[in-house]
């Protein structure tokens, strides 16, 4: 069930997300490989053959919020190839990324999805509350990594739905292909324009509510690409009612029976950090045990950080981020490789 607090707080954070126009950089164009040479295959010899340097074509990126430190939030149109969708995506690359002794070095990948709609036509057209400033996330990324708990991500936020329905992050049939836009066509942007990790051990997902179903389904389903997620307050299930009339498309993005996949093959391993609020109701942390209780087991390792009074909510999920879930995903992850190393 997709929860109105989720879309209450996509609506309001969009009010304060249009405050950003009067930013003096927004909507300025940013390069964030400025200063590099070349393109591609044309640039320096990567740090190890698990970096990967940009392919291009670049995107044109626009600044929507600058952060303290310079680093910048940045949103480019993709027109995803292998979907057919065409959607806004934001991306924030840390101050790491911009310091000389990982200049050849790839970067995790943190794909961070809302929940509620995400809709274009919800006001102020936010469709990834995660950029907002009022939340802060990259700000916090930046305490929690100078903290020793995170990874200097890159953070990736691209929009979950392309209208007011909701999609599951799947390719429902008849519908737009949702799931080949998030797993493909916006890794592809990433690739495209970052200097990334070629192996799974470089890519991951973060999400809430129906986010939160879409990661840890993203990862289940493809954890040949992706090694880890943080699901706070998730879904536990597939309920869009586009899936009327396709049932066996709709087991095919069920996070249990892709569970159950997983465990028969025995492999490869996945890292789920769950998270939920101890205000939350029952329902969600009993599904979140269930599933734990199941299929929390051989190669898909879990972890619940409960929060403390926390909520159905962005600021309280980060709480639990910051209590434990960043580092439990960072320390399955890769981190840049220093020159010379």
């Amino acid at each position: 069930m997709k929860r109105p607090s989720a879309v209450v707080l996509a609506v309001a954070l969009a009010a304060s997300c249009s405050l950003l126009a009067g930013c003096s950089d927004a909507g300025k164009p940013v390069d964030f490989n400025a200063g590099e040479k070349g393109d591609g295959a044309a640039r320096a010899k990567p740090a190890d053959d698990d970096t990967l340097m940009p392919t291009g074509p670049k995107s044109d990126f626009r600044i929507t919020r600058t952060l303290d430190d310079g680093t910048h939030i940045a949103r480019a149109t993709l027109h995803g190839q292998k979907s057919g969708v065409t959607g806004s995506v934001w991306v924030w690359a840390p101050k790491e990324y911009g310091d000389p002794k990982y200049a050849k070095s790839g970067f995790p990948v943190l794909i961070a999805l809302p929940g509620g709609l995400g809709s274009p036509k919800e006001p102020g057209g936010v469709t990834n509350y995660w950029v907002g400033g009022d939340i802060e996330l990259q700000e916090n990324l930046t305490q929690w990594t100078a903290e020793g708990k995170s990874l200097p991500f890159l953070v990736v936020m691209p929009m979950l739905n392309p209208d007011t329905r909701y999609h599951d992050s799947s390719d429902i049939p008849g519908s737009q292909k949702m799931g080949t836009w998030l797993t493909e066509d916006v890794v592809q942007l990433a690739r495209a324009n970052f200097r990334t990790f070629k192996s799974r051990d470089g890519w991951a997902f973060m999400g809430s509510s129906s986010g939160g179903f879409a990661g840890l389904k993203s990862v289940l389903k493809h954890p040949e690409k992706f090694k880890a997620a943080i699901a706070s307050g998730p879904d536990m299930a597939p309920d869009s009612p586009l899936w009327a009339g396709h049932q066996a498309e709709k087991d095919a993005n069920d996070p249990e029976k892709l569970a159950q996949r997983l465990l028969r093959k025995g492999g490869p391993d996945v890292y789920l950090a769950f998270q939920a609020g101890s205000q939350e109701p029952a329902k969600v942390t009993g599904a979140i045990k269930r599933f734990r209780q199941s299929y929390g087991k051989g190669p898909i390792h879990t972890a619940l950080q409960t929060i403390p009074g926390g909520r159905h909510n962005a600021w309280d999920y980060q709480k639990g981020m910051a209590a434990g879930s960043i580092k439990f995903i960072s320390d399955q992850m890769k981190a840049p490789v220093p020159s010379g190393s």
